[in-house]
């Protein structure tokens, strides 16, 4: 094959973020509405590397991902070796705020997968008029965790294989083998401690259940969609969810598991591109 450059761009963004100063790895492809796109717990922003190449949706969008603090080639603040890295509401809330604001965004569509699509709940409760769209793959406001996290910080065991093998059941059955191997080699590559760390805000700090009433979907649209086959947020949960909110759009999303836009992206888009096409027609940037 002649060697070519993906059109996506990667820069450093030094912002502070709870009093901290932070450099921060943000990518981007596109022009338009900007989408803000959010990573699970434990991987980073490389899981959105074909949304960026997806030309029927960067024509009209701005997409953006960026690695959180502590992940992928955002490196933790200083003076974090004499602390325990644990994800809470409050600074996730903080960090997708202080990145918007940086980067001058114009009330962007948020896309969150997993801890990033709970926290879209958050967003939606308490920041609304923020956003022109809110999107929640693999959300739910609650899920009784069904794991330990304590096997994912072990000395004796190698903590990205551990990580990989706790998540390669999440990962639906059928599609692209190499889209669901490297899927897991994001997991290989995370930080000691930093999926348990983020897990402490999915099975502790996350709880939304009591957050969700306060959502009014008049003032930002809301979308849920998730994976048939994600038994870690099960679709009953995302239904439930959806269910309790009124206006609340859910989609049960078939052949699709926990990481829909890197396991699968071509059966993602045939869920996240409708989406996108009514915002971009009735909010245009």
């Amino acid at each position: 094959m002649s060697p070519r450059f993906d059109p996506v761009t990667g820069r450093y963004l030094r912002l502070g973020i709870g009093g901290r100063e932070h450099r921060v790895h943000v990518e981007e492809a596109g022009q338009g509405i900007p989408l803000l796109c959010l990573h699970t717990a434990g991987a980073d922003a490389r899981q959105y590397r074909d949304l960026m190449l997806d030309d029927g949706v960067t024509d009209r969008f701005r997409v953006i991902a960026f690695d959180l603090p502590w992940h992928g080639k955002s490196s933790p603040p200083e003076g974090w070796q004499d602390e325990e890295y644990r994800l809470s509401t409050e600074s996730y809330v903080a960090t997708i705020l202080a990145v918007s604001e940086a980067l001058e965004l114009d009330r962007p569509v948020i896309l969150g997968c997993s801890i990033g699509g709970r926290i879209v709940l958050q967003l939606a409760a308490d920041h609304p008029d923020r956003f022109r769209g809110l999107i929640g793959a693999q959300a739910a406001a609650w899920q009784d965790p069904w794991y330990d996290t304590d096997w994912l910080h072990r000395p004796d065991i190698h903590g990205g294989e551990i990580c990989a093998a706790l998540i390669s059941g999440l990962i639906a059955p059928g599609g692209p083998p190499a889209d669901r191997h490297e899927t897991l080699w994001h997991y290989m590559q995370s930080g000691p401690g930093i999926f348990k760390g983020d897990l402490w805000f999915y099975r502790v700090d996350g709880d939304l259940r009591d957050t969700i009433a306060r959502i009014d979907t008049t003032r930002c649209p809301l979308w849920l969609l998730t994976g048939e086959y994600d038994f870690s947020c099960l679709p009953r949960d995302t239904l439930a969810t959806a269910a309790a909110i009124e206006g609340c759009e859910v989609r049960v999303m078939s052949r699709l598991g926990h990481f829909p836009m890197s396991e699968n992206y071509e059966q993602f888009a045939g869920y996240l591109r409708p989406i996108l096409d009514g915002i971009a027609t009735r909010d245009p940037a």
